[in-house]
This record gives C-alpha cells, structure tokens and sequence, in this order.
C-alpha cells in the first residue's frame, strides 16, 4: 500500500509540471512558413548602425535578401502600433522618454541611431514586406496591452501575407490564444536569471524562464535565448511546441531548430 501510495504521489508530481508547460498543438499549415527558416532580428540592419533595427530600410533589405522578419509593436501615447524595440527611447533615439509617453508625430520626428530613418508605423512596415516574407510580430509588454492585441490583430487580419505573434508576456499570448485562435502563438523566454537581472520578481522569473505560465497561454512555439535549456522547457518542445532560438550569430544555431531568428551574419534564407 505505501509503495502503491509513494509511485502515485510520484507521477502526480511529474504531472503537475507537464500540465504547467504543455504546448498548444499546431497544424502543419501554421508552421509551414516558419519552418527551418532564418528570420532577420529586427530587419537586416547593420552591425554599425548604418542601417538602424526595426527601420523600413532594414526591413526592405530583408526582404531582398528573402529572409523572414522579426519585429516588435508597441504604442505610442496617442494609440498608434509603431514598429521599436525598447521600452525608452534613450538607447536607439538619445531622448530620455517612454515610447508611450509621446504621440505619434513627436515619435517621426525622432532619428534612429543617428540616421536619417524614422520610427515607422507597423502600417508601414506591412506595406514594405507586401507578403515577401513571413513575419515574426513582437509585442511588447505594457501599460494598455489590451488596447495593443486587438490594434496588432486588426492590422494583421487586414494583411495578406504569412505572420505568427509571440511576447514575453503570457498573457499577450494568451489574449491571441482567446481570440484568434488560429494564429500561430509564441511565448519567449530566457534564461530565470535574465528576467531577474531586469527587475522581475524571483518566483516569477523562475515561472518565466522555465515556461511554467504556459497553462496561460498554451504557445506554439517557445522562442527561447541561445544557450542551454531547462529541463521544463525542453519537456514542452517533447511535447510538440516548435523551437526557435534568439539571437543568433552564427549557423551553428540551427541545429535541433525549427526556426533562427540572426543578426550581424548572413545564413542561408532556408536551411534543413
């Protein structure tokens, strides 16, 4: 009897992870156009900066070079989806100010990396791909997330190419899981220490980086940082949750990958 009770005590602790970091199930029509491809980390931009990240040009120069695309979405004050990466302007801009705290026209009027390009709206960033290539669309964890799924969503179903949603946050990607199911969902992740180092809570950068919230969202996909896994995570692309791996800078990442989201080097636009 005690040995019969310890061996079900056993499994049930093993099955309590598996239900936390179980997958979504996708069809083969949704990773299809992601499937052993390499995909631009914020557009081909340049290592010097010439061509800055998330830009038309390096976006355009993508495309050319028939590479998917990796971007990220956020909000501006006035509710425009703008197509840039950080939560500040100061890195990319040199302004000491929040995305979300100026409008649109305040935003254009800024310069990317010293250059003459310009924030672009993800409008924008849709009309230069036109379907030219597949579209790995970031969202950005914020103040109105809400308000940021369904702008993001109204634009994509209005756009004709191929495209697949991921965040960091789970609860993005488990807006998309409600409602609109048939996108293909990823959730990012990185290892605990990562999410510590940029302020998140312990217990929640444990949860996170070991995809332990992914009962929220059940992703896809799992976008996680080059390097080795967790167990956890591993456990969920065992059970079917395609493998991407961020950012890569060189082809050794593509081994025991679906997908490579590169920069600063130029692999091949498809690989096996």
């Amino acid at each position: 009897m005690k040995k019969r009770t310890a061996l079900l005590c056993a499994l049930a602790a093993a099955a309590v992870p598996a239900a936390l970091v179980a997958p979504g199930r996708a069809d083969e029509k949704q990773k299809e156009p992601f499937q052993n491809r390499n995909f631009a980390h914020r557009g081909l931009h340049a290592e010097d900066k010439s061509v800055p990240e998330n830009s038309l040009e390096a976006f355009r120069l993508a495309c050319e070079a028939g590479y998917g695309m990796e971007l990220d979405v956020q909000l501006s004050r006035d509710g425009r989806v703008v197509v840039f990466h950080d939560d500040t302007l100061n890195r990319v801009c040199g302004v000491d100010a929040r995305v979300d705290e100026l409008d649109f026209d305040e935003l254009r009027a800024l310069r990317l990396c010293g250059t003459d390009h310009q924030i672009p709206l993800f409008s924008e960033v849709l009309d230069v791909v036109h379907g030219r290539g597949p579209l790995i669309v970031e969202l950005k964890s914020g103040r109105r997330n809400r308000e940021l799924c369904e702008k993001t969503l109204l634009l994509l179903r209005g756009y004709g190419g191929d495209y697949c949603i991921e965040s960091f946050d789970p609860t993005i990607v488990g807006w998309f899981r409600k409602n609109a199911p048939d996108i293909l969902r990823g959730q990012l992740a990185s290892p605990p220490r990562s999410f510590w180092k940029n302020g998140v809570h312990a217990l929640r950068s444990i949860a996170m980086g070991n995809t332990l919230l992914n009962a929220v969202s059940r992703p896809q996909f799992i976008a996680y940082r080059i390097g080795p896994r967790p167990p956890l995570v591993r456990l969920s692309e065992a059970m079917g949750a395609m493998r991407i791996g961020w950012t890569a800078h060189d082809a050794s990442a593509e081994q025991g990958r679906d997908a490579v989201i590169f920069e600063f080097y130029r692999p091949e636009p498809f690989y096996r």
